[in-house]
């Protein structure tokens, strides 16, 4: 059977983006704009508590590979600040959690050739998207880059609990894609998260050298290596073809 879908992983494969969140101002704007609801904490308190509520969640999982999700880290510090009426408090956490999140972004854009990549993929495989993301803030940055029309199918690890390698994120976007794990391709730039993990779950692979993710994995090899994302669609011809020769 053919290679009948390619799948992404999205920052520093898709989108080149940087973060820095310990950066004061993160905190103290957030403490700023708490006042107007009536919460009440400096930006020391802020920064400790966000990182107190990620790090206990963290240890609470059971998963191999636990995921935060940083929308209910907000909330929770909203609860314990015993913030705004109960169906006030989701609203807010995605506001704090895009807030959080526009001032630790330093950089935003997509790789060269993304685009025109993806525009001549669509015309002949399914496309799916599979990335260590929150869905608050992954959604509107690729709406801001115009790539989120490309992709229908978004399996977005902060919905879980779990990320990559875990094969779970993989299986769940072949199944929607209604198609055998050996029938798509996986295209990432973290040898281990990526490239492991789309092996482990039974998908071909693109490993691409981006200035983002780990080089190497134990004796972890792609099956095929693209030096930017120009490569990528000699990638998925080699791989289809490869396909149809075995």
């Amino acid at each position: 059977m053919s290679i009948r879908a390619v799948c992404f992983d999205l920052y520093g494969t898709l989108i080149n983006i940087e973060t820095n969140e310990d950066m004061e101002e993160i905190y103290r704007g957030i403490s700023h704009y708490l006042t107007y609801h009536r919460v009440f904490m400096n930006r020391r308190e802020v920064r400790e508590r966000y990182f107190a509520v990620m790090k206990e969640r963290k240890r609470q999982s059971t998963e191999r590979y636990p995921e935060i999700d940083v929308e209910a880290i907000w909330h929770t510090i909203l609860i314990q600040e015993n913030s705004k009426p109960v169906n006030g408090r989701e609203k807010l956490a995605k506001e704090l959690a895009r807030l959080h999140r526009g001032i630790s972004r330093t950089r935003l854009e997509r790789y060269e050739g993304v685009k025109r990549t993806l525009k001549s993929l669509q015309e002949h495989y399914q496309l799916a998207l599979i990335s260590d993301a929150q869905r608050c803030f992954a959604l509107p940055e690729m709406r801001a880059l115009n790539i989120k029309k490309y992709f229908d199918i978004r399996i977005i690890s902060g919905d879980y609990g779990y990320r990559k390698p875990d094969s779970r994120l993989f299986h769940m976007a072949t199944e929607q894609l209604e198609i055998a794990p050996h029938q798509a391709i996986y295209v990432g730039n973290d040898m281990y998260r990526d490239i492991y993990g789309a092996q482990q779950a039974g998908l071909k692979t693109i490993f691409i050298d981006s200035n983002q993710g780990a080089k190497s994995y134990n004796d972890i090899q792609p099956d095929y290596f693209a030096r930017d994302f120009y490569q990528v669609l000699d990638g998925v011809a080699f791989l289809a073809q490869k396909h149809v020769d075995d």
